[in-house]
């Protein structure tokens, strides 16, 4: 009988266990004589002395793993492998029937209908480490096809005015790129304000409709359409004004990047007023009190003059 390694390490005992199973064959061969297992002993004792653990250790502690794996991966040895054992009509042939078995639907109908595959997805998308991952890569998202619209917006700002520049023989925009909003961004951001305001007044006015239709309906009509003014005023206004004067921006402007300032900071409560006013005028006219904004050098329109603002991007 061989005697149990010397070494009593787990490299040791791992080493001497590999080399009795390939010294398996030559035993098999030297069935008879003392000659090739007292060299068999004497080659698993040399193996398993101390020093050898120590080169082991010292060897797998250092970088020669990493050597390894960087070398499998930069050749793709796994890939080819695989893609040579796959190239076998054999392997792929076993491998279908394999799926393609009574025995492997059934296994894999039985899981989908157990209990605890279903506990396992439900504890999976019910854990906050996934609600968490969902939610940034949502924001993710969001943020790059806003500052992507941004951008588009800011070039086309640019573009806009070239026409009308020439057209009014004013000299070309400078390459530099300037702090001020143009009219493609400020057109953009006021449509999408337009576009909430009237939905929260249409919500406001069917809770209203809805409230009224319990008593009867509002009498006489003129009545009706003064109320529904005076509402849509009311809420033009405290959206407008009220954005304007506590952070400078409305949610149109937030998402295209832009914000009114009026000697470095929001208007006040009377510049928002007289920006509304003028706001108001300038869309009167067919939107021509938007056209200064094309030819000044701060790219004001009229509601900018009367109200002493101006219009400038956030990144700027």
């Amino acid at each position: 009988m061989t005697e149990r390694p010397k070494g009593g390490g787990a490299v040791g005992a791992v080493v001497g266990a590999t080399y009795r199973l390939m010294a398996a064959p030559v035993r098999a061969v030297a069935a008879h004589g003392d000659v090739p297992r007292r060299l068999q002993d004497a080659a698993v004792d040399a193996v398993t002395t101390p020093a050898a653990e120590r080169t082991l250790d010292e060897l797998f502690a250092g970088p020669f793993p990493e050597l390894v794996g960087r070398a499998l991966a930069e050749h793709k040895v796994v890939q080819r492998v695989a893609a040579e054992a796959l190239a076998h009509t054999e392997v792929t042939e076993e491998l279908r029937r394999a799926l393609e078995s009574e025995r492997t639907q059934q296994a894999v109908q039985e899981l989908l209908a157990s209990d605890a595959f279903r506990q396992l997805l439900d504890r999976a998308f019910s854990s906050p480490e996934l609600r968490r991952a969902l939610a940034e890569e949502s924001s993710t998202v969001a943020l790059e096809a806003a500052d992507a619209v941004r951008r588009r917006a800011a070039l086309a700002d640019t573009r806009a005015e070239r026409a009308p520049r020439r057209l009014f023989r004013r000299p070309a925009r400078a390459a530099t790129p300037t702090a001020y909003g143009g009219i493609v961004s400020r057109a953009l951001a006021l449509a999408i304000d337009a576009l909430v305001v009237s939905v929260l007044f249409a919500v406001g006015a069917g809770l209203v409709g809805l409230v009224s239709s319990l008593v009867g309906h509002l009498r006489p009509q003129w009545l009706v359409g003064t109320l529904a003014g005076s509402g849509w005023l009311i809420l033009l206004t405290v959206y407008f004004v009220g954005f304007w004067t506590t952070v400078g921006q409305t949610p149109g402007m937030r998402l295209l990047g832009v914000r009114v300032l009026a000697r470095g900071a929001p208007p006040r409560l009377g510049r928002s007023l007289v920006r509304l006013v003028g706001l108001l005028l300038a869309i009167a006219p067919c939107f021509l009190g938007f056209v200064p904004a094309l030819l000044d050098e701060r790219r004001r329109g009229l509601h900018d003059f009367l109200a002493g603002t101006a219009v400038v991007y956030d990144d700027r």
